[in-house]
């Protein structure tokens, strides 16, 4: 944040309720900050305290300690962004002053700074448990999600995907090497996120996998294959299920492919046309869904299912299962070649 920009919301400890207010709406961060004279944090007086000032009858022209709050949280000044979108996401707050050593205001730090978007409570789960066999002998010792991709694993590429969108609440299916995942993530804390675990003793599949969430969720919800590379605006995903009034939706890629020969097309023995080498074109599974809960109630604990099986008893029940076409990057890494290809995309993709 700017210099001007922190001394517009910036006022003493000295100062009216009223000269609060003003602040508040000088700066457009809901926030005023009451520093020293040499700049120091005294605390913070919010647009939520002022309204419960106002409501107690406070006296707009009295002094702000009336309403102000004198313990704020903050955050040291180089604090990693994950440290800090964990601690906003913890205490539901909008902003976060930074102090340097001295406990001087040096930035406010903010939802819509370190998000782009205010966080996202939807749950995410992960499907991290295959034996990645098209990907041996690599998968021998270390599990397909654990694979390195532009400097990380796979896995941690789309927590963080996740992350900067602000989704925070991250269930990992874990079956085949899982010590590695759950010593590589923890608690996802280093990634501002919080992490649980479904233990699979068995190969359950992608929705089978869903009948051992410990908290089933109360909303709609995302599930993902944990080996897939995308670029997607999973807020849009979300709000397009909603549209369609839909039970289930899976994310779908148009896959091209051209036919080496000439096609021949007949009736009765009879040649009616010839293609050739024409170029068929194909919806196919992207391995991204969003489910809303009552999906779940279509799964027998403990009973592997996989997920178009899933989707597929929900259009049989007359229910909707949407269609969510996607046109940006995606990268399925089921086989060594894949893997290559991703890695030489990464950085042009992600950090171009």
């Amino acid at each position: 944040m700017k210099t001007d920009d922190l001394k517009a919301l910036s006022i003493s400890p000295d100062a009216s309720l009223r000269a609060a207010i003003e602040a508040i709406d000088r700066s457009k961060r809901q926030i005023s900050l009451v520093v020293d004279a040499n700049g120091r944090l005294v605390a913070t007086v919010t647009d939520g305290d002022v309204r419960r000032g106002i409501l107690r009858g406070v006296d707009l022209d009295g002094s702000v300690d009336q309403v102000m709050h004198r313990s704020p949280t903050t955050i040291t000044q180089g604090a990693p962004d994950a440290e800090t979108r964990r601690l906003i996401r913890e205490r539901k707050l909008q902003h976060v002053p930074v102090l340097d050593a001295d406990g001087r205001v040096v930035d406010l730090a903010t939802v819509q700074d370190l998000f782009g978007v205010t966080p996202n409570d939807t749950r995410v789960v992960l499907m991290a448990g295959g034996l990645g066999t098209r990907l041996r002998p690599l998968t021998e010792t270390v599990p397909k999600p654990m694979l390195p991709v532009g400097g990380k694993p796979i896995l941690e590429q789309i927590i963080g995907l996740f992350a900067d969108q602000g989704f925070w609440r991250i269930s990992i299916s874990v079956n085949y090497r899982a010590e590695m995942v759950r010593k590589h993530f923890g608690t996802g804390e280093g990634l501002g996120v919080e992490i649980d675990y479904i233990e699979e003793e068995q190969a359950m599949g992608t929705a089978g996998a869903l009948s051992l969430l410990a908290e089933p969720p109360d909303s709609p919800f995302i599930v993902m294959n944990g080996d897939v590379l995308v670029a997607l605006q999973f807020p849009e995903l979300l709000a397009y299920h909603k549209e369609k009034s839909a039970t289930g939706t899976l994310v779908v890629r148009e896959f091209e492919q051209q036919v080496p020969y000439g096609v021949v097309r007949s009736a009765n023995g009879l040649m009616t046309g010839i293609e050739e080498k024409p170029v068929e074109r194909y919806f196919v599974n992207a391995g991204i869904y969003v489910l809303s809960p009552e999906a779940l109630n279509r799964l027998t604990p403990g009973t592997p299912l996989d997920m178009p099986d899933l989707l597929s008893a929900i259009t049989e029940d007359g229910e909707n299962v949407g269609v969510y076409p996607l046109r940006d990057y995606w990268r399925d890494i089921g086989r060594i070649s894949d893997l290559e290809a991703a890695r030489s995309e990464f950085d042009s993709v992600f950090r171009g």
